[in-house]
């Protein structure tokens, strides 16, 4: 990472800086001599009273003490990918926002306020997709009454890591006092090489609604419902896919859900059972939900995975798909 100029290190960003993404070089604490110095990339979010503070695109906040900066620069943003489908963050946003759709939702401004009786994050959180109408503290404060009104935790859900996402109230939220509970990958790839992955797909049931069986499996079923199954049920074009286990009356052996919404078909709820694993049936159930979404017109997948499931994170690796941004769910502290 180069910093010099004329062989110097310099400090070439400022306050009026905030905002863009920049790459800044520190010494370490108590810059004890032969220490190396720590290198930071993202998006500058505040610099006050001596403190410059950057949210890197995992989300995560870095606070630096302005006087041990050596270094730092305005970086342009990251690269486009290469492969694969060009998408959006609000493309992105809105797609995954509608295969989970909850079951009441109230405008903020330009944000969404959405619950579905407690059942997934992503049905019962703030979407802030613009301007709330109110300074942020305020509409943080609207967003604490109207899940405390339902009996609910309150979450917002932002983004980080691609053009577009959301640093900046990232920040904001950190300095209200929110901290971040969960975070996950936003993942694309052509669906094309997904449904054409080599996979046994004659075991792989498909319906319109998820049975008794599908629901034995899914382990976010822990408190059942109808608006569990309205949930499971909202988006465009919704597919269940089922793989029998071997014994009668056996829970499934592995699940899966997809929703096709124009050209992007979402995957989810995909879940092998224990003793079932390493037979490639995660593969054949995504190979078959895959090649039904091409039939409806579809052409880019996308899912989400949490940043500690390295087997899913594995599997995904191995079909092409690609990180796009990162979520994040902030819950007052």
């Amino acid at each position: 990472m180069e910093f010099t100029m004329g062989g110097r290190l310099e400090v070439r960003i400022t306050p009026a800086d905030v905002g863009k993404r920049v790459s800044v070089r520190r010494r370490p604490e108590g810059d004890g001599a032969g220490a190396e110095f720590t290198d930071t990339v993202g998006v500058l979010t505040s610099w006050n009273d001596g403190v410059v503070s950057i949210t890197r695109k995992s989300g995560e906040s870095v606070h630096i003490v302005e006087s041990s900066l050596v270094a730092g620069k305005v970086v342009p943003a990251a690269p486009a990918r290469r492969r694969g489908p060009a998408a959006s963050f609000r493309e992105l946003a809105a797609v995954t926002a509608r295969a989970w759709q909850p079951l009441e939702s109230e405008p903020l401004g330009d944000w969404r306020l959405r619950a579905a009786g407690g059942f997934t994050r992503r049905a019962n959180s703030a979407l802030p997709l613009g301007d709330p109408g109110l300074p942020l503290g305020e509409a943080f404060g609207r967003v604490e009454r109207w899940y405390q009104e339902r009996g609910l935790p309150a979450y917002i859900q932002t983004a980080t890591g691609a053009e577009g996402t959301q640093e900046a109230l990232c920040a904001e939220l950190e300095r209200h006092g929110w901290r971040r509970e969960v975070s996950a990958e936003v993942r694309i790839a052509a669906l094309a090489p997904v449904g054409d992955l080599d996979a046994d797909i004659t075991a792989v049931r498909l319906t319109r609604e998820p049975d008794e069986a599908w629901l034995s499996r899914y382990q976010r079923f822990s408190t059942p419902g109808p608006h569990v199954l309205r949930v499971l049920g909202s988006g465009p074009s919704v597919w269940f896919a089922t793989v029998a286990g071997e014994a009668g009356g056996e829970a499934p052996a592995a699940i899966g859900r997809c929703v096709v919404d124009g050209r992007w078909a979402g995957f989810m709820a995909v879940e092998v059972a224990p003793e079932h694993r390493r037979r490639g049936l995660a593969t054949s159930v995504m190979a078959a939900l895959a090649r039904r979404a091409l039939d409806e017109g579809a052409s880019a997948a996308w899912l989400q995975v949490e940043e500690d499931n390295e087997g899913a994170r594995a599997l995904y690796d191995g079909m092409g798909f690609a990180a796009h941004h990162r979520y994040h769910h902030f819950r007052p502290a």
